[in-house]
Parts: structure tokens; sequence; C-alpha cells
């Protein structure tokens, strides 16, 4: 048995996975995001008294050398060796993963991804993360950063766009990440049409034929597209599995798939981009599996 963690910004979810991957979850609470302490203590109430081992998924780049995690969404835990700090308070195996890792494994090895040589997932929300599964085997990197294909420069390439100057949360300037998530979304519709609309409205009026929501949007895809179309060319994947918040909006998959088959180097005649739930569950699994991998 495994107690497992997923760990966000706004919740955690623990619960108990057995040898086949399935699980019983145990308590949902909220996450402490401004003391360490707290968030320790936090973890330390719901992994039990046993032996188990723990295996944490979390919103948080995590150095694959010194275990040090750097997280935007939870400021507490940034600058700590998180996995090393759980396995002194808890006296047994802790295993740390980054989210986004957690999920594309999880497809992989029992959802959309089983069966497929190359699996790469991506995340569209509130910010834009990914990750890539090799012959069953998860991509780390020498940094963690392994499939982080948000943070590099955005640029309109087809639509020759004026696009905002906008600082990342990465403290680079400009990056996808910060013009493609729901916040940066939401800042590049304001910059080119003038008016302010939260994510969902802009794609809600997207799909009703809006034209300046429409105009936004070509645009967006462009740049999502374009950035994509240099991940795909990289690690030629059999399928790119889409989650987050933002791939629920209805069309908006398949035309980021119609944009991204149009400009990778090979093109595809069957869709690439399929869109898949991220829950609680997929962070779990994954980073159960990652963590049996690396037990032996």
């Amino acid at each position: 048995m495994t107690i497992a963690f997923d760990i966000g910004g706004s919740k955690i979810v623990s619960a108990e996975v057995d040898a086949s991957l399935q699980l019983e979850e145990k308590a949902r609470i909220a996450t402490p995001t401004e003391d360490y302490d707290s968030f320790r203590q936090a973890i330390a109430a719901h992994a039990g008294t046993g032996d188990d081992p723990v295996a944490i998924s979390i919103a948080a780049v995590i150095d694959p050398v010194t275990g040090i995690l750097r997280s935007a969404n939870i400021p507490c835990i940034s600058g700590r060796a998180l996995a090393a700090d759980l396995q002194q308070d808890l006296g047994r195996p802790v295993h740390v993963l980054n989210d986004a890792k957690a999920f594309v494994l999880s497809e992989a090895k029992v959802g959309l991804g089983r069966g497929h040589a190359t699996v790469f997932g991506i995340i569209l929300g509130t910010g834009i993360g990914g990750a890539v599964v090799l012959n069953g085997q998860l991509l780390i990197g020498a940094t963690g950063s392994a499939g982080e294909w948000g943070h590099g420069p955005a640029a309109a390439v087809r639509s020759g766009a004026d696009l905002p100057l906008v600082r990342c949360g990465c403290g680079q300037m400009q990056c996808v990440d910060a013009l493609t998530g729901a916040r940066g979304l939401e800042n590049l519709h304001r910059h080119l049409s003038g008016a302010s609309l939260d994510s969902v409205s802009l794609l809600q009026s997207w799909a009703q034929q809006d034209p300046a929501a429409a105009a936004t949007m070509d645009v967006y895809l462009d740049v999502l597209g374009g950035a994509l179309a240099n991940a795909v060319n990289m690690f030629d994947p059999d399928i790119v599995l889409v989650g987050g918040g933002l791939s629920k909006a209805d069309g908006l998959v398949p035309a980021l798939d119609q944009e991204l088959r149009k400009r990778v180097l090979n093109p595809r005649k069957e869709p690439l981009c399929i869109a898949t739930e991220i829950g609680p569950e997929k962070g779990l699994i994954g980073a159960t599996a990652h963590m049996r991998e690396q037990l032996g």
C-alpha cells in the first residue's frame, strides 16, 4: 500500500493506492500555501502512523539532484527540499513528483496513452505545463523541467499580430505560458480589443462566433499552436493528451489540433491532440507509479 497525495494551490487530496494502482480517497483539505510548518503538519496528519511509503504529486518543479522545489502557486514550499523534510517527519520513504509529470505518466500507464510508445501530455489552465513519457519511462531531464514547453518565447508568426509585453511567473519575458494561460488569454484579449473579459466568458463568446473573441482566439491559437509544433517536432509523439481548465472549452482542442497539424514538420492525417480530464486521481496514480519504479 502507498499513501498518496495530490497537492495544488487550493487543495490537498489524500488516498491509499494498492498494488494494482486502484485508489481509495481518504481526505480533501485546503492547502496551507504560506506557512511551511503548517504545510508539513497537514501532510503528516493525513499520512497515517504506519510505515507505508508516501508518494506526492505537486504543483512545483523539483530539481532531481537537490530535491529543491520551485512553485508559483504554493510559495511556502519554494526553496525547500520537501521530500527530505517529510521523510524526516514521517520516518519512511517520501517521493515527490511534478503534477504534470504525474498526470502524463498516469495516462501512459492506465489511461488514453496506454499502448503508445511516446506520449506527450499538456496542461492548458492557469498556466501551461507538459511532460513526456518515452517507452513507458517518464522523462525528467537534468533539472526536472523536461516537457515544460510553455517557457519559451511566444511568437505570432502566422497572424503577425502585435503581442503584449508580459513578464512570466518564471521571471522571463514573453513566455508562451504568460500569453496563453488563462490570465494570459485575458491580457491578450484586452491588448487586442480593448475589452476586459474573463477567460471563460471569452471562450464562450468565441464559441458563439463573436468577431472580437474570434480575432483574439486566432492570435491565441497562432501562438499556442506554433509553440506546440516546436515541441511535437522535438519529441515526435504518437499522441498529445490535453487537459486543464481551458481545454474544456467547446471547440478549443479540435481547433488547436487543426493549427498544430498544419505546422508540424511531418503532417499527420489523424487527430493528434486528444482531450482528457485532469483530476486528483491522475496525480495520485502517477506519483505512486513513479515512486514504485524508483524504489524498484
